[in-house]
């Protein structure tokens, strides 16, 4: 069977995002007022082919933990589907 994924990667809570930190500093002066907790993250589209939904996610979460995130510092959100 053929899965649909997403794989959302974002900074940990408490990792320093400075990206995130210079997008909300200039928000305001574009006049996006009351936007904060900016935080930038990555996210990746693909199909993979599994015998069963929980095989899919199991590969794509070591997929994930070798290769897609920094398990240190990142967390993934995976969202399977039946494509």
């Amino acid at each position: 069977m053929t899965f649909s994924v997403l794989v959302e990667v974002q900074l940990r809570p408490g990792i320093s995002d400075p990206q995130g930190q210079t997008i909300e500093k200039a928000l305001p002066t574009l006049g996006f007022d009351g936007v904060s907790d900016v935080r930038v993250g990555k996210s990746m589209r693909f199909e993979i082919d599994a015998a069963d939904e929980a095989a899919a996610r199991a590969q794509v979460d070591e997929l994930c933990e070798k290769f897609l995130t920094n398990p240190v510092i990142e967390d993934a959100l995976v969202t399977v589907e039946s494509a």
